[in-house]
């Protein structure tokens, strides 16, 4: 039997935007247009695809600058808000893509800390107030791809998680970096199942960790994150599986042995532990040379081709020079 297969769980087989000070602009709005070689017919289509970065102001507005790290703002669509906030993968709240939104409301996100320790210096514990603080709000707009087979693109609000690290002062034994979830059963009914090991755990080698492109997100579409996306504080690694990046964290541990991520504890021969976005690499069960991009379910409407580092290879393909990817998938 398959290890998931023993645990009552069965794994799912598998436009542009304008960034917000050009939509403001309409000279560049034109300019930009016109680079694309689309004349007016072209703008007018851009316009109407353009859209406020802004939630539907049930939670409490983050105030984000733009972001200047290379990559940090694709030019694709982004997903509705109401997409990605009603179709979720946070199994602390169930398994169904719907758990999440109808269940997530009975986390307590204040107060909230995130401990960090390990091989650093200067350990030390973080408030959700401190962390809002810490160094100044980027809006991002990344892609995120899920190993099922499906893909969003979201606008988050954070900054780049070496801003938090460099804080704790990491010592020469900090090869990798932990991260650990909340699991609180009284909040959590997706605890009581045996699909995962509680809590979730995820890791990343120190130089990915400390890549620009690697955010500490605590907010999206202008407003603090929802519950169902990972509250009050997450990772975002856009160029990895949607997995990689741990939801809702409380402890950030800087280690010198590579930790064993939940899905690959679960599933070894399924789940590596890069799981960088690669459409050449599939898995076992299904292909990953395409995606289904969520809002875009038209009869009619074909897959996208899966891109490389999803869409990321320039920005950090030289982390992975020499490497067997299918190796170390």
């Amino acid at each position: 039997m398959h290890p998931l297969k023993d645990r009552g769980f069965r794994h799912p087989v598998a436009s542009d935007i304008t960034p917000r000070d050009l939509w403001q602009n309409r000279r560049q709005w034109m300019q930009a247009a016109a680079a694309a070689g689309m004349g007016l017919a072209g703008l007018s289509s851009l316009n109407a695809q353009a859209q406020a970065l802004t939630g539907p102001g049930k939670l409490p507005k983050l105030a984000a600058g733009r972001s200047g790290v290379a990559g940090a703002i694709v030019m694709d669509k982004p997903t509705s808000y109401d997409d990605l906030t009603h179709y979720n993968n946070f199994y602390e709240f169930g398994t169904d893509k719907s758990d999440p939104g109808r269940l997530a409301d009975s986390l307590q996100t204040r107060p909230w800390t995130v401990t960090i320790e390990g091989a650093v210096q200067k350990p030390r514990t973080f408030g959700i107030e401190d962390l809002l603080k810490l160094a100044p709000l980027e809006e991002r707009i990344y892609r995120l791809r899920c190993v099922e087979g499906w893909s969003m693109v979201i606008p988050w609000i954070g900054y780049s998680l070496s801003q938090l690290l460099k804080q704790v002062q990491p010592t020469g034994n900090a090869k990798y970096v932990e991260f650990v979830s909340q699991a609180n059963p009284a909040q959590m009914p997706g605890l009581r199942s045996g699909v995962l090991d509680w809590p979730y755990r995820e890791g990343l080698r120190m130089d990915e960790a400390m890549h620009p492109l690697t955010l500490l997100a605590m907010g999206l579409y202008g407003e603090v994150l929802p519950k169902q996306n990972g509250a009050p504080v997450r990772l975002v690694v856009p160029w990895k599986y949607g997995f990689k990046s741990a939801k809702s964290l409380v402890k950030i541990r800087l280690v010198e042995q590579q930790p064993v991520s939940s899905w690959t504890r679960a599933a070894p021969e399924e789940y590596g532990f890069f799981s960088n976005v690669n459409p050449h690499v599939d898995h076992p069960r299904w292909s990953q040379a395409t995606e289904r991009r969520i809002g875009e379910d038209g009869l009619f409407t074909r897959k996208r081709p899966t891109l490389m580092f999803n869409g990321y290879e320039a920005q950090v393909g030289s982390l992975y020079a020499g490497m067997d990817l299918k190796k170390y998938y």
